[in-house]
């Protein structure tokens, strides 16, 4: 044994029913080290990092802590050990505050009867301000963004002191200004003798912050490599077992008529009442073509989707839809009408959790003559024949098919099964929001080439991204939104992400919509 592992996971295996997730793997963390772990959608990370944070336990293999074998029984057993952990599917009360689910657990009391919040409120504001995790700490869970609900995950495990550090896909819902933050952030902690597991597909961020990186495939560990005597490429072949490609291929668009109309579209803000969060907003989306809204979570983008998709009420303003006016329409027309929505946040509104994975692939169309029989009964085996389809055609992976319990799987296989529903209905309108959040580099490369021939075909697509890379690489037309409106309006080709930064950090503004040229644009 060499003295400076803290962890080590040795012969670890589990199996589910139908599927063997882990399959006698070895891993060790040296103390002070960020330790990476890279593997496609399903192939046993957060399984293994479950067991040692004491969800699951593990069929075969040891835990060691520093040298001494461990029963890792519950998360708060290992949060005595000093494990914490971030998870990628957030573990917070949407009901209570910031500040009450970071000391939630480890409340602060007087005479172990009255809770103190005021030196934990402290607490945390410091450690938000050290480590540039900037939180509203009396905002509801339920009324903020995916992003805020990351920095919260993060600040409850520095809370607690841990010493061992587990970051399950961190940055899938950052921003490059954010990402780059934490990075330094994961830095400094090694540095101060923190030791760190980090969960990630992005190779980039592994190369930047990692010092060694095990590599996982349908449950086995096919190697463990020294970042510095490694490359990205070797890395992702290594993790899908081909090579991929990391540009995306698309011809120039050829636009036709408009399809999406916004004009002076307001919405207000859902923490501080009496705030527009999305002020005066006007674009429009043409059919073949991809137009990209760019900008630092927090500055309306998710509110401005919520309208247009109508989760949420429009404040003022209007949308039409190949000139239908849709301000005030249910969501259920909309959809018919023709329009698709990846969600920012597929749990909330993407997926039915405790429903099977073939009952989620028809939410939206369930009731119409392809999956019904006599009047409205579902036809079960109709639903599960397509849902075998999307599953084959988008490598969807999962214990047990088209019948698993949709919460049982993978973030990335969850997000995989959005895509297909969406992406499959050929809609006039795609919206996507983060649609490759949690996705391998192998699932990107194909949920990219989907989204181009969704374009190719005539379609428009509206994409969210906070991914600066798939922004320039995916779009026709790049907008950029900062403190609620459109600061500037960009072709890709003629823009780097340095300029892009600028308007998105407010440095500069030069957008200023024309309903004039846009008609003329458009006859």
């Amino acid at each position: 044994m060499d003295d400076n592992y803290v962890i080590e996971m040795e012969h670890i295996s589990k199996s589910f029913p139908g599927i063997k997730a882990n399959d006698d793997i070895t891993i060790r963390l040296k103390k002070g080290e960020i330790h990476a772990l890279l593997g496609e959608n399903g192939a046993g990370k957060s399984t293994l990092m479950s067991i040692l944070f004491g969800f699951y336990q593990p069929d075969e293999g040891v835990i060691k802590i520093n040298g001494q074998e461990v029963e890792i029984k519950d998360p708060n057993q290992a949060n005595d050990l000093g494990i914490g952990m971030v998870h990628q599917h957030f573990k917070l009360v949407e009901v209570f505050t910031v500040l009450e689910n970071i000391i939630l657990g480890v409340e602060p009391t007087k005479y172990k009867l009255f809770l103190t919040k005021k030196e934990a409120r402290q607490k945390v504001l410091d450690l938000a301000e050290k480590y540039g995790l900037e939180v509203d700490v009396d905002a509801k869970i339920e009324d903020i963004t995916v992003g805020m609900q990351q920095k919260t995950e993060i600040l409850k495990m520095l809370y607690k002191d841990n010493d061992i550090l587990i970051f399950d896909e961190p940055t899938a819902v950052l921003t490059p200004q954010e990402i780059q933050e934490l990075l330094i952030i994961m830095k400094n902690l090694a540095k101060e003798g923190k030791s760190i597991l980090f969960i990630s597909h992005k190779l980039d961020e592994i190369m930047d912050v990692s010092d060694t990186c095990s590599v996982l495939r349908k449950g086995k560990l096919v190697a463990t490599k020294k970042i510095s005597e490694t490359n990205k490429e070797e890395l992702s072949r290594l993790m899908v077992g081909r090579d991929v490609s990391f540009s995306v291929n698309k011809k120039d668009p050829e636009v036709g008529d408009t399809v999406l109309k916004v004009r002076d579209l307001v919405m207000a803000d859902k923490i501080h009442k009496g705030v527009d969060i999305v002020n005066g907003v006007s674009f429009d989306v043409k059919k073949g073509e991809i137009v990209s809204i760019a900008g630092i979570d927090g500055n309306g983008q998710s509110e401005l989707v919520f309208g247009i998709t109508g989760l949420e009420k429009v404040k003022g303003g209007s949308i039409s839809f190949n000139e239908v006016d849709i301000t005030n329409e249910s969501i259920f027309k909309r959809n018919n009408l023709g329009i698709a929505h990846i969600p920012e946040d597929r749990h909330k509104h993407g997926l039915v959790l405790d429903y099977p994975l073939d009952y989620n692939a028809v939410l939206e169309n369930y009731w119409k003559p392809d999956f019904t029989k006599i009047k409205f009964l579902l036809d079960k085996k109709k639903i599960r024949d397509y849902s075998d389809s999307l599953i084959e055609k988008y490598d969807i992976r999962s214990a047990e098919g088209s019948k698993t319990i949709v919460r049982s799987m993978s973030g990335g296989n969850q997000q995989k099964i959005i895509v297909a529903r969406e992406i499959d209905r050929d809609p006039e309108l795609l919206i996507a929001v983060q649609p490759t959040r949690g996705l391998d580099v192998g699932a990107i490369e194909n949920i990219h080439k989907q989204i181009v021939a969704e374009r190719d075909a005539g379609n428009a697509v509206l994409l969210v991204s906070f991914e600066l890379d798939e922004v320039m690489d995916l779009s026709d037309r790049i907008l950029v939104m900062f403190n609620g409106k459109i600061v500037g309006e960009f072709n890709p080709k003629e823009t780097t992400p340095e300029e892009l930064g600028l308007y998105m950090a407010g440095a500069k503004s030069n957008y200023e919509f024309n309903e004039e040229v846009a008609t003329n644009e458009e006859n």
